[in-house]
Formats: structure tokens, sequence, C-alpha cells
């Protein structure tokens, strides 16, 4: 941000030029972060295409666009101010989140052995609807979500939506009031704010091909080797978003009386 302040010192338009497209580059670095990352690769580490890693990876960056332009226009446009539960509160769902996502995969990989674990339950057909199918599999303890909607192409596209929608509760404050103290024009700091956006579009996008890249690459030699990044992930999200629910929790207050809160 100073590098945006210093740029700005020269005034002209031009300047204004080079500050947002500076924003579309910094969206790019805010797509590496780590809880984002993380999080991306919990589902990616369940899509076998690349087509279908690009699209979690841009659903997830739509969903964090829309929550840092909603949360960061009603701070430049109305001058909102977050109040520190609130704050924490978000930065706080967005452990819950990890843990979550984390668990899914964990769950998932439990099913498997549990599968093949199991006696093999042959497949036959039932009268209505003449589809064969294995009562093993339907009675594999699995989410309900996934149960219920995990075929349907709306639930696999919502899922990466609702997730970046939450992860872009956590940061979102930070910069919008970082834009909003450096770019004093409200259209030229919203539109900032888009331009991040679109930049940590197209940073998802990348990282989530490198992601199905590898897991493609590596499933198609060691196929035992992607089950266990699969669990890896899992593992890993759920340490971290335990980490970030502690932090928020305890340390910044948010389950104690005394809740203190920075936007960062």
């Amino acid at each position: 941000m100073h590098l945006i302040t210093a740029i700005l010192v020269s005034s002209s338009p031009i300047s204004l030029i080079a500050v947002l497209s500076l924003g579309f580059f910094l969206g790019m670095r805010h797509a590496t972060d780590a809880d984002h990352v993380i999080a991306v690769s919990t589902i990616v580490a369940r899509e076998k295409r690349l087509g279908g890693a690009a699209i979690i990876g841009a659903l997830w960056g739509i969903g964090h666009t829309i929550t840092i332009l909603a949360v960061g226009a009603g701070i430049i446009l109305f001058t909102l101010v977050i109040p520190t539960r609130l704050g924490l509160s978000m930065e706080f769902s967005v452990g819950l989140m990890l843990i979550l996502l984390g668990a899914l995969n964990l769950s998932g990989f439990k099913r498997q052995i549990q599968q093949q674990a199991e006696p093999a339950v042959p497949e036959h057909s039932h009268p209505l609807t003449n589809q064969p199918h294995t009562h093993g599999s339907a009675d594999a303890a699995m989410t309900f979500a996934d149960r219920k909607f995990g075929r349907w192409t709306l639930y696999q596209w919502a899922r990466p939506l609702v997730v970046g929608l939450v992860h872009g509760l956590a940061g979102s404050a930070a910069v919008a009031l970082l834009v909003l103290t450096t770019i004093h024009d409200s259209h030229w700091a919203i539109a900032y704010l888009f331009l991040f956006g679109v930049g940590t579009i197209a940073g998802m996008m990348l990282i989530t091909l490198g992601m199905a890249s590898a897991l493609h690459y590596v499933g198609h030699r060691w196929q035992w080797l992607n089950r266990r990044l699969a669990v890896a992930t899992g593992i890993l999200s759920v340490a971290f978003g335990l980490f970030i629910v502690y932090q928020m929790g305890f340390v910044h207050g948010l389950l104690t009386s005394h809740p203190t809160w920075t936007p960062e």
C-alpha cells in the first residue's frame, strides 16, 4: 500500500490508472494467502478435470469478490464501521469453514477405506427405476449435502462460490480501509476493489489449474499418493481452521469479555 501512496503523489489520471493496475496484481497475490489456498485445495483434491478445477477457482474468486465489493462499498460509500465482535466473527467463520472442508475430505477418505474393507455387494436394479446400484455405497456414511445434492451441477458450482463468499469476509474490511485512506475519490476506490477482485479470480484460477495439473500427473502414476494428498489437504485444513478459531476466539477475545480486533 506504500507503493500506491507513492504513485498517487504524482497525481494525474495516469497515476490512478497505475494504481488500478496495481490493484489487479495485488488481487492475484491475495489469492495466494494460506487460508485461501488451503480451502481451495480441499475442493480441487476431489476434482479430476482441469477445466473443472479452473471453474472451481473462478467461482471461489467470484464469491470472494462479491463479499469484498459488498463490505468495501459499505465502508467507502457509507462510512460504515464494523463492530469489533462482528469483525472477529467474520474471521472466526473462515476458521469454521476450513474445519468443515477438511472434515469433508477426511470423511470421504474414510468412506473409501470402509468400501474397500467391506465385502463387495452385487449390483441389482429396482423395478421402479431400473437403475443398478450397490447398497454398500448407498449406506456409506456420507455428508448430508453430498448425499442429496452431490450430482447436481448447481450444487457443485455453489460450493466453491459459498466458500469464496465466506473467505471474503476475512480481510475485506482491511482492504477497503487501506484503499479509503489512499484513494479519496469513492468511484476510483470502488474501481480499485473491483480490479482487486478480478485479480483474485485470475490468481485463484491459476492456482487451481496448477493444483489440478499436479494431481492429474500424480494420479496417473501413483494413485495411492493421490489419495494421501487428499487426506493431507483435509488434515491441513482442519489444523489451520482450528488455529484461526483459537486466534479469533481466545487470543483476540471473541469468546471472552474483552475482544480486540484490527483489520488485517
